[in-house]
């Protein structure tokens, strides 16, 4: 501010006001800006490394497997949609940007909990806050600021990490599309030692089944409904925050390098989670399992007949789909998506025992996807025999 001004803080406070008033979680410019920066960082040497171009060869390869995954999904899950759904390889970057625009509905839920009971200056004069009201007014704000910076760095980071769009059952909105960051596809098959041809149609299997599911409206709408219910329970506790901001002096700029003990994402998560998201978290975590163990149940069928080393390939696929890091699992415990061993293996038990009881085919477990009243009850995720004899009820 200018000399003469009565403002007790020491720098420009209309300006600063006017910066944390602007759209925090679901500013999609500055989510954007934050995973390309993240997309192009080497972790390994910590240094800015983009990725070289893809050739020609390796886009025309998934192509290819593509399409035959897609004849076997269809003909083996009787969704006729898994045709339709367009894949293409791609960088980093546009992995980053399609998975933050499918996710841009249920950062606006975020955003909207985190925003509830911000305290707004009264009157036009800025300078004439309090420094109780502008402390509330700043936590309430920069909490939205850092998670919007946070889930641009973490999709950014996930980036390296991603073979195809579904790795995460991510609650994606608009319609289902194929990516596979073809140059993480060839450094896995290099890291595994694995042959390239067969692991690109084991993971486009994967990816065609994955797809098939989101191509089916319901399925789709339910995962973001309930992704977008679980955020939207979030509470700001203004204790748990004000500890994190205890050393800064808000007379002092300086100290404002403080903000760097705000790194921890778990702190940050750990001010905001409530008592109502327990039953939340559990549809949810339910509701994925199923949807991956169907995954892992049509492609151990479908894969080995056509893959030679699919068992090396598929438990290499598992692996990777658990030890997805740092990134993944600030993402996983953000959206409700916290997926253990167990949920995947609770997922595929019910699907097998499904199976197992329908001469080992897949028509009963097919009726999954005919409406979602079919998704099982946690007793029913136990104990497939209750789910058939439910859905063989006659209705009413």
């Amino acid at each position: 501010m200018g000399p003469g001004s009565n403002n007790p803080f020491g720098f420009d406070l209309s300006e600063l006001i006017r910066m944390l008033q602007s759209p925090g979680p679901v500013n999609m410019e500055i989510a954007r800006k934050t995973a390309h920066e993240s997309a192009t960082h080497d972790p390994e040497t910590g240094e800015d490394k983009p990725e070289p171009a893809m050739a020609p060869a390796a886009v025309a390869a998934f192509d290819d497997v593509v399409r035959a995954a897609q004849l076997s999904v269809a003909e083996a899950t009787g969704i006729s949609a898994a045709l339709t759904v367009p894949a293409r390889a791609v960088d980093r970057n546009v992995w980053a940007d399609a998975t933050l625009n499918g996710l841009e509905p249920v950062l606006a839920s975020l955003a909207s909990a985190l925003g509830r009971g911000q305290v707004a200056p009264e009157g036009d004069d800025p300078s004439a806050v309090s420094p109780e009201a502008f402390l509330g007014m700043l936590m309430q704000q920069l909490v939205p600021l850092l998670l919007g910076a946070w889930s641009g760095a973490m999709i950014g980071a996930l980036s390296h990490h991603a073979l195809g769009q579904y790795d995460l059952p991510l609650p994606l909105t608009g319609d289902p599309a194929m990516l596979f960051v073809a140059h993480n596809v060839e450094a896995f098959g290099r890291e595994w030692s694995l042959p390239q041809d067969e692991l690109r149609y084991a993971l486009a299997l994967r990816e065609v089944v994955h797809s098939a599911q989101r191509a089916i409206p319901w399925i789709r709408d339910r995962l973001v409904r309930l992704a977008s219910s679980y955020v939207s329970a979030y509470e700001v506790q203004t204790d748990a925050l004000e500890e994190q901001f205890s050393q800064l002096d808000f007379t002092d700029p300086s100290s404002m390098t403080g903000l760097e003990n705000l790194s921890d994402p778990e702190a940050l998560l750990g001010a905001m989670q409530s008592e109502r998201q327990k039953p939340m978290l559990e549809e949810m975590q339910r509701f994925a399992s199923v949807l991956e163990g169907y995954t892992d149940v049509v492609v151990e069928m479908l894969g080995e007949r056509m893959v030679a080393s699919h068992v090396r390939i598929d438990e290499a696929l598992r692996r990777h789909r658990l030890e997805r890091g740092n990134a993944a699992t600030f993402v996983d415990r953000l959206l409700g998506l916290e997926l253990d061993r167990d949920h995947y293996d609770a997922g595929l038990a019910f699907c097998r025992g499904v199976v197992e009881r329908s001469d080992g085919t897949l028509e009963q477990l097919n009726r999954l996807w005919t409406r979602e009243e079919m998704v099982p009850t946690q007793s029913e995720l136990a104990a497939p025999g209750l789910w058939l004899a439910r859905i063989d009820l006659p209705e009413s």
